[in-house]
């Protein structure tokens, strides 16, 4: 959606999703405006000038003078950040979702900064035997049997606020949304388990609605308060802390038995002394409760 100023004239240009075009075109009375979300991926705030000497209603004249992006129905570049609405007015900081490769497990492959997944047992096995290769390499063929796996911190990355106090249940994420290609993998939680697939876009994107409690059990956990004990590791969140997810991939059954989607789509590189075909994508992770979202660099990898 797209708030146009033009020439006095107020104009809102707004677009459905591919769910809202869907159960439009049905005209069975399934089409019902629900929800709605505003965005301001536009918009740099590092613009906002408190020392103009025109005065303060010059502040933010950089920031009115940015262009607008018109609506567009592309689904995977809309609203990267999305807007929130919190009625208290005592907030100093808001919380944030946070990579953490602080962990062997939890590492990046390299200096690729990303996470290999093997597309096959014959590539998992080829890989993980080379010496100085297992971090940041996900086993795709055999999720349950991977020791590594992708985890997200969430809280406030603050240190004027002491980690030893909890974050305000109202900042607290306890669901996330994660969207990944789904001609590429699907996802599971750290011990292998998969999640259920929420929907499955015309772009075969594919939506998980991840929710802490039984019915995504494996995935969400509450992440520890500080307890002043400075030899502590693992954690990337230095302010009030609130959730973690933890995730793995499994391969698509095309990866595995077909390499049309690495040749149509992928590349070729060298991995360790390995060569392979390779496959890059991200999976979105964003939280339901403030709409911060992180991509995480994956590539699937299939030995030649």
């Amino acid at each position: 959606m797209a708030f146009l100023d033009n020439s006095g004239d107020i104009i809102l240009d707004a677009v459905l999703t591919d769910t809202g075009r869907l159960r439009l075109a049905r005209g069975d009375g399934s089409f019902r405006i629900a929800k709605f979300a505003l965005g301001d991926d536009e918009i740099d705030y590092g613009k906002y000038n408190p020392t103009n000497l025109s005065g303060s209603s010059y502040y933010d004249l950089e920031i009115l003078k940015t262009p607008v992006f018109e609506a567009f129905t592309n689904n995977t570049s809309t609203m990267v950040s999305k807007l929130i609405s919190i009625s208290r007015t005592n907030l100093l900081y808001l919380p944030i979702v946070k990579l953490n490769t602080l962990d062997p497990a939890t590492k990046t492959y390299s200096t690729l900064n990303t996470f290999l997944v093997t597309a096959d047992n014959t590539t998992s096995n080829s890989i993980t035997d080379s010496d100085g290769l297992a971090s940041g390499i996900l086993l795709g063929d055999q999720a349950t049997n991977s020791s590594n796996y992708i985890r997200l911190d969430q809280g406030l990355d603050t240190t004027k606020l002491s980690a030893t106090n909890p974050i305000d249940a109202d900042l607290k994420e306890t669901q996330y949304i994660i969207e990944m290609d789904n001609r590429f993998g699907t996802l599971t939680s750290k011990t292998g388990v998969p999640a259920d697939i929420s929907f499955v876009d015309d772009d075969n994107i594919a939506s998980y609605f991840i929710s802490q409690g039984a019915t995504s059990a494996g995935f969400i956990t509450n992440l520890p308060r500080d307890t002043g004990d400075t030899t502590e590791t693992g954690q990337t969140i230095v302010g009030p802390r609130g959730t973690s997810i933890e995730f793995k991939i499994q391969s698509s059954v095309d990866l595995q038995g077909s390499n049309y989607l690495f040749t149509s789509l992928g590349s070729t590189a060298l991995v360790g002394s390995t060569n392979c075909y390779t496959l890059d994508t991200t999976i979105k992770v964003t939280g339901a409760t403030t709409g911060y979202r992180v991509d995480v660099p994956v590539r699937f990898i299939k030995k030649i």
